[in-house]
């Protein structure tokens, strides 16, 4: 998930619509040799499409320079933004598909899948995967038994912001387990700043609480089931994920009042602006973006965060998001792209320069350009469970849409944690009418 609206609704391939594309070229450049022999393609062209823009643009363009200088082909990249399934679907229905495109809804990889659209890696591609990736990201790009994903780019959403600075005055300690946190949330209340600020003008920061708390609680097999609506929203294991979350919704003495009246964006400057509230924000790794923004705190030295809290002893685990590599034209050039973009090499082009966290598990950290860039980067690739943003998963209808759904329902039980039951109904109702 991305924390901005566009990126979280999931767009039906159908009801397309035809968008302007403007072509930015590849140059192939001075890059050196990566050591992956993909063959000669000399005078061949491929294009590739993902929603990357501006400085991330120009990241991936340098990867893909470095695949011509390899291979001798030439690689178009064209930014179809926040429409990659309009863009698509266009382009398959004129019959002029990219080669590859970077998605970042697995509802869409599995859609396109499914309607033929997509070409299956092959063997090699797919060894290069299996060597490279941990399980639960060659799942994510698996449609019915046929691997087609290759996640070139991840985000990491179990990441918990605190301000050293206020942390050091309370003699708070960074905690290891859910009991310990809410204990140094109150250690930092008794020192008279709010343990942590929570932003609720909208859901989705809440349904991030519950997706961290659910996976650790019920597990990733539970977690799917209920993403798919396998099993009902009044299941125990839902029951207790809510329960866990209510030790902190349901004790006001350890968040910052006003909560629902507050944005996200506002939450990171309560506890690092210049007038700072509180000491502690759970969101993404795009925290550090916001705290960057602001311009009040460093990140790496007053900012920083430790993983989200183990709850019963629960082994590591991420919830998080990412952009997949797929292909829609099936020829070698293409499949030897798939290739390179599944190697270590090819994100560690774009590795130093910052923006990127890889969830390939070979690529070398220490090329990440500073030592928060890398924790986030091997709590993403050292944890045992990683699973998808389950509202991204969801019809938007249910997960993705303000006003209703499992964000209001949220922020309902934010209000009034005592009445698990009838969140509990609330959901389920909100799911049979959105699946």
């Amino acid at each position: 998930m991305r924390k901005s609206l566009q990126h979280r609704l999931l767009l039906p391939v159908a009801s397309l619509g035809v968008v302007g594309l403007v072509l930015t070229g590849c140059t192939g450049g001075g890059g050196t040799d990566t050591g992956n022999d993909l063959g000669d393609f000399s005078g061949e062209t491929l294009e590739v499409s993902g929603a990357w823009s501006g400085a991330e643009q120009e990241n991936f363009e340098a990867v893909l320079a470095q695949f011509e200088e390899d291979t001798g082909a030439t690689v178009n990249y064209t930014s179809f933004g926040d429409q990659a399934a309009t863009t698509l679907g266009t382009q398959i229905e004129g019959g002029s598909p990219p080669n590859v495109a970077l998605l970042a809804q697995p509802a869409l990889l599995q859609s396109l899948a499914r309607d033929g659209n997509l070409i299956p890696l092959s063997d090699d591609a797919r060894a290069a995967v299996e060597d490279n990736y941990s399980e639960s990201w060659i799942d994510l790009g698996t449609v019915d038994g046929e691997l087609y994903g290759v996640w070139f780019k991840g985000s990491n959403k179990s990441t918990v912001w605190y301000n050293a600075d206020l942390y050091d005055q309370a003699g708070a300690e960074v905690p290891d387990n859910w009991d310990s946190f809410l204990e140094q949330l109150q250690v930092i209340s008794d020192s008279g700043f709010a343990g942590i600020s929570i932003g609720a003008d909208v859901g989705w920061p809440l349904t991030d609480w519950f997706e961290n708390v659910y996976l650790r609680t019920a597990g990733g097999d539970m977690y799917d089931q209920l993403t798919n609506h396998e099993i009902p929203w009044t299941d125990p294991s839902v029951a207790e994920a809510l329960e866990v979350l209510a030790e902190l919704f349901g004790n006001q003495a350890l968040y910052q009042e006003g909560a629902v009246q507050r944005t996200f964006d506002d939450s990171v400057t309560q506890v690092f602006g210049a007038d700072p509230q509180a000491a502690t924000v759970y969101e993404g790794d795009f925290v550090a973006g916001n705290i960057a923004d602001d311009g009040n705190s460093v990140v790496g030295e007053n900012a920083l965060f430790y993983d989200f809290p183990a709850v019963n002893d629960s082994e590591p685990a991420v919830v998080g998001g990412g952009d997949v590599a797929v292909a829609l034209v099936d020829d070698e050039v293409t499949d030897a792209l798939m290739q390179f973009l599944a190697t270590p090499e090819a994100a560690e082009i774009w590795v130093p320069n910052g923006g990127l966290t890889s969830p390939n598990s070979n690529v070398d950290t220490s090329l990440y350009p500073d030592d928060i860039s890398r924790q986030i980067a091997e709590a993403l690739t050292g944890a045992e469970t990683f699973r998808f943003d389950m509202s991204d998963l969801t019809p938007s209808a249910f997960g993705g849409t303000p006003g209703q759904g499992f964000w209001q329902i949220m922020i309902s039980f934010l209000q009034d944690p005592s009445d698990i039951p009838g969140t509990q109904q609330a959901l389920e109702d909100a799911a049979v009418a959105a699946y």
